[in-house]
């Protein structure tokens, strides 16, 4: 069985949510940053709902498994 911070080191919705994070963190840092804020937002708005949909699709994996 895997331990909790492997599962976290190969989740996609974690590294979906890191990339995410780090935009918004360079955003703030980098006063000549390449990406709008009306850019970035809707980048971000596409990393939340890949974690949604990643999310839904696990659950209903795991539903399934438990339903056999």
């Amino acid at each position: 069985m895997l331990n909790k911070f492997q599962l976290l080191i190969r989740s996609r919705k974690f590294w979906a949510s890191m990339i995410g994070l780090g935009l918004v963190t360079l955003r703030g840092f980098v006063p000549n940053f390449p990406i709008a804020d009306a850019d970035l937002t809707k980048i971000i708005y596409v990393i939340v709902a890949y974690v949604l949909g990643t999310g839904l699709e696990d659950s209903a994996l795991s539903l399934a498994k438990v339903t056999k």
